[in-house]
């Protein structure tokens, strides 16, 4: 049997403290399906961005990474080219090694357009975006090329960013699509949510959870209580992998 180090294509997620990662299991199940028994895909977590050009000098059979927080944004710098969407939203998720460099794009977008349109109603025209991050890019990204006018929230706010305690009833009750950025009720702490006024969501809202760990984080089971429409970032996540193993192979 080849170990998984061995293999001649091997793939990968970067990213800091990702054991509870969905994406290599859901790749390794997608290798066990095609029947790709030379392909891998293992966790690489980094305690600090600079160890990544380590990680390329010593695993010289990689094809192609995804990337998570923290990393989305300060892994461009290492990077050869990007593509336009990823350049414009200023976060990379995806990254394809070849002869030519590496190339940065971003699937984030696309998993969450694929993930959010279903769920859209003629009453949800605006959005809170909770969280700067590198993944709220491609969110805000999104929002505009959909039409939807957004605006970020964020414990530090900027002159163009509200506060957390700026969201009060007018605001809720203008802004019907709330989108969690924020790592706030990743398992194990599955008791943290965004410091929200949930007692203004109703069903007219869309909450909308890019965490897939647990599957109803407690942002979400408030919106639930209330008769909110919910999701959580499972779609997203699935709708991104599969755009990244496109990339990989196109």
């Amino acid at each position: 049997m080849v170990k998984e180090g061995n293999k001649q294509n091997r793939f990968g997620l970067v990213g800091r403290n990702i054991s509870y990662s969905f994406s290599r299991a859901y790749f390794a199940q997608k290798f066990k399906d095609l029947e790709l028994t030379d392909h891998s895909y293992e966790n690489f977590d980094l305690e600090r961005i600079e160890d990544f050009q380590t990680l390329l000098k010593t695993r010289p059979q990689l094809k192609g990474l995804n990337v998570t927080i923290p990393y989305k944004e300060a892994v461009i710098r290492y990077l050869d080219d990007l593509d336009p969407r990823a350049a414009t939203i200023g976060a990379v998720n995806t990254i394809k090694l070849s002869d030519k460099g590496l190339k940065g794009y971003n699937t984030d977008a696309y998993g969450f357009e694929k993930a959010l349109l279903p769920l859209l109603t003629p009453n949800h025209k605006k959005a809170l975006i909770l969280g700067t991050g590198g993944a709220s890019k491609a969110i805000a990204f999104v929002c505009e090329d959909l039409g939807i006018p957004s605006k970020s929230v964020s414990r530090r706010p900027s002159d163009i960013q509200l506060s957390y305690d700026q969201l009060k009833q007018p605001v809720l009750k203008e802004y019907t699509i709330i989108i969690n950025c924020t790592p706030l009720g990743t398992f194990p702490d599955v008791r943290r949510k965004p410091d929200i006024p949930y007692e203004l969501i109703t069903p007219k809202h869309i909450l909308f959870d890019l965490i897939y760990n647990p599957d109803q984080t407690a942002f979400l089971k408030e919106g639930n209580k209330r008769g909110a429409i919910i999701s959580n970032g499972r779609k997203m996540l699935e709708h991104q992998a599969e755009k990244a193993w496109e990339i990989w192979h196109s």
